[in-house]
């Protein structure tokens, strides 16, 4: 029976180009033959699992994760566990407010020290915008900048920022646009250090879910939390927005972005990485957003979200040496493939990579969005 597995498994690998114990860096070596069937099984739980237990190694994930996905591979092993994956999604609210914290506890609490050597200076964990940028820094400046160029921020301006992470972009904003920022987080490790980065900045980070916002704020931004809100409560997350934004005010969303409608994410993220989250598509997106606000505009870059993950991935790797005396083996191979996994799906083109302006009641007269990175200068 073993065999059949592997016979099946190595002809879908041959049909993406992909050969076991070949020579080219996305090529896969196994060290045991108990993957084919947990691969063929399991789909993407067994595949991320096996690696995570050294069962196969590829050179470049990247790469083997691109012809995967780019062949549609995916849909090809093991269609049960997406589809009871769908179903739990439609009975089970996995995003409800008990479930609010989890998310930050499981990863975004797994350490600031990784993050900090991970991430760009401002320690900005979302896709930069490498449009001129030589680097990490400047794509992260760059995102920043197209953001609060998008949304016309000006001195004086109260803002709300969902998600705000370790409180770079809040900080950013304050600093260069003159604005004051509420910041909301619901990882207790990114609010602490938000707090001591804060050096007197009009930057105030509450540790509450967003389903306990109130108040009244010029601008709005979100930048890679949509991802964890849930189907459920994408209607719930608009009526949110719409009520915290003033009349003539502007919303930016920032998400990752699903080419399909789901209501679940791959077992293994799940179980790993992001418990409880799932990727929107664009027509859930709308469907919620009808009735609360006015789409002003649409902006897709999804490619530069594959340059990110691998500046991320390089600095992992130049910093392990430091960071492994807190993290074991299995951890390292655990984010690798993460984050590898992840520049391979964006290259394929699987996922996308959005930001969406919303308006309340729709923007008058001529208003032309800003595609612009460029410092703006602020009059004070």
């Amino acid at each position: 029976m073993s065999g059949i597995y592997e016979s099946k498994l190595r002809a879908l690998l041959e049909s993406a180009g992909i050969a076991v114990g070949g020579r080219n860096p996305w090529d896969i070596t196994v060290h045991n033959p108990r993957f084919y069937k947990r691969v063929v099984t399991e789909s993407h739980l067994g595949i991320g699992e096996s690696y995570m237990d050294g069962w196969w190694d590829c050179p470049a994930l990247d790469q083997f994760f691109y012809r995967i996905l780019r062949s549609r591979l995916d849909t090809k092993v093991s269609q049960a566990s997406r589809a009871l994956g769908n179903i739990l999604g439609v009975l089970v609210n996995l995003q409800k407010p008990s479930r609010a914290f989890t998310v930050g506890e499981v990863h975004y609490n797994v350490g600031n020290d990784l993050y900090e050597a991970m991430l760009d200076k401002r320690m900005l964990y979302s896709c930069g915008y490498w449009k001129e940028a030589r680097d990490l820094d400047e794509a992260q400046e760059n995102k920043l900048r197209l953001i609060f160029n998008k949304l016309d921020l000006a001195p004086g301006m109260r803002v709300l920022d969902i998600g705000c992470g370790w409180g770079g972009a809040a900080r950013f904003a304050a600093e260069h646009y003159g604005v004051s920022v509420t910041g909301v987080t619901v990882s207790s490790e990114q609010k602490k250090m938000a707090d001591e980065l804060r050096n007197n900045l009009p930057v105030e980070v509450r540790l509450v879910d967003y389903r306990q916002l109130d108040g009244s704020f010029d601008r709005i931004y979100s930048i890679g939390m949509f991802e964890h809100v849930g189907v459920k409560n994408y209607r719930r997350f608009f009526e949110i927005t719409r009520n915290c934004l003033k009349p003539d005010g502007l919303f930016l969303l920032h998400t990752i972005g699903s080419k399909r409608s789901s209501t679940h994410t791959d077992k293994w993220t799940h179980k790993y990485i992001f418990p409880n989250s799932m990727l929107p598509s664009a027509r859930q997106i709308t469907t919620a957003a009808e009735g609360q606000h006015l789409i002003e505009d649409w902006h897709a870059f999804g490619n530069d979200y594959d340059h990110t993950l691998m500046a991320w991935h390089r600095n992992f790797e130049e910093h392990w040496p430091r960071l492994r005396h807190a993290y074991d083996e299995r951890f390292y191979r655990m984010w690798r493939y993460y984050l590898l996994s992840a520049a391979g799906s964006f290259r394929a083109r699987n996922v996308q990579l959005w930001q969406i302006l919303f308006s309340n009641n729709g923007i008058t007269g001529d208003y032309y969005v800003p595609r612009e990175h460029k410092k703006v200068l602020v009059k004070n």
